[in-house]
C-alpha cells in the first residue's frame, strides 16, 4: 500500500526536514532553493548515472559551496525532491517521511561537495 501524502503534506515534510538542518550545515544552503517536482527528467538521470528503471528521489543541480566560492559567476543552486518515485517506493507514511528527510540530507551532502561513496546513508 502506497503512503497518502497531499502535495501539501509532502511540502510540509520537506520543510521540516529542512528546518531540522543543524544551523552549521543550514548556513551553507542559505542560497539553494529547494523545491519539490513530481517527477525527474530524463537529464537528471543522466547527470546521476542513474538507470532509467531505478527511482531517482532527489538531485542537486548547481555548484556545490566550495566550487561556488571561486567561480565568478553562477546561478544559485537547486536541490529537487521528487515526489513521485518517493511515494512509489515507500509502503508507509513514516517510510515517506524518513525518506524525504533522508533524501534532503543526502542533497545537503552534494551541496557541500561529498559524492555518493561518501555519504553516511
Amino acid at each position: 500500500m502506497r503512503p497518502r501524502l497531499s502535495p501539501d503534506e509532502f511540502d510540509a515534510c520537506v520543510e521540516e526536514a529542512l528546518a531540522q538542518v543543524p544551523p552549521a550545515f543550514a548556513r551553507y544552503i542559505e542560497n539553494v532553493v529547494v523545491v519539490v517536482e513530481e517527477e525527474p527528467a530524463v537529464e537528471d538521470y543522466e547527470e546521476t548515472d542513474t538507470a532509467d528503471d531505478d527511482e531517482l528521489f532527489g538531485i542537486f543541480r548547481g555548484m556545490d559551496v566550495f566550487d561556488r566560492q571561486s567561480a565568478v559567476s553562477h546561478l544559485p543552486g537547486q536541490i529537487a525532491i521528487f515526489r513521485g518515485p518517493i511515494l512509489r517506493t515507500c509502503r508507509s507514511k513514516g517510510e515517506a517521511i524518513r525518506e524525504i528527510r533522508d533524501t534532503v540530507v543526502h542533497e545537503i551532502g552534494h551541496v557541500l561537495g561529498l559524492s555518493d561513496e561518501e555519504m553516511p546513508y
